[in-house]
């Protein structure tokens, strides 16, 4: 259950409602974008998350960007997120648990699991490895969503945003990161 009290979509006013307003027209509306129309600036910030995605997609392609999407969100533990990327890799036909993945892919995914656990520890090799595959300005991209991912992941995490109910299906499919266990508070 969510950690903050969150309006009725009738007592959103202003911008927060009109965004509700398109949401809903458009069958967008999910409990993240709930909770952040409590604030329109946080709305507005989050929502260049998919300006992000279409850059990161057009960059990679779909299959790639949805791999990344999940290392990233597995990594980071963030059980909403996940599931939403669990359901997209099925949807393109993957086993989350079983993925074979082609050399980009691979880096993309062992991308997302360091950007996460240490950005400082990316290593040149890898970095490499992915100039094998994409520019540096494709390469800005993949960064700069992966830290957007993050973000996003942040914000569920923290105020305990609860799963969407089309995803409560999936929800013993989600794997909880265990790499933090191993750190000292």
């Amino acid at each position: 259950m969510a950690r903050v009290n969150i309006k009725q979509p009738e007592q959103l006013t202003g911008e927060a409602r009109k965004a509700y307003e398109q949401l809903e027209a458009a069958g967008k509306v999910t409990n993240m974008k709930l909770v952040m129309l409590q604030d329109y600036g946080t709305y507005k910030a989050f929502m260049g998350w998919y300006d992000s995605w279409g850059s990161l997609e057009k960059a990679v392609g779909l299959r790639a960007a949805t791999i990344y999407a999940h290392s990233v969100s597995t990594t980071n533990g963030c059980l909403l997120c996940s599931l939403f990327f669990i359901s997209d890799l099925k949807e393109l036909g993957l086993d989350p648990n079983n993925l074979e993945l082609t050399e980009n892919e691979a880096l993309l995914q062992q991308l997302g699991l360091q950007i996460v656990k240490d950005p400082t520890k990316v290593s040149d090799e890898l970095l490499d490895g992915l100039r094998k595959f994409y520019t540096d300005e494709q390469i800005i991209i993949i960064v700069g969503f992966g830290a957007q991912m993050q973000a996003t992941n942040n914000f569920n995490s923290v105020l305990g945003v609860d799963v969407d109910k089309r995803l409560l299906p999936l929800k013993d499919q989600f794997k909880p990161a265990t790499w933090r266990n191993a750190l000292s508070d």
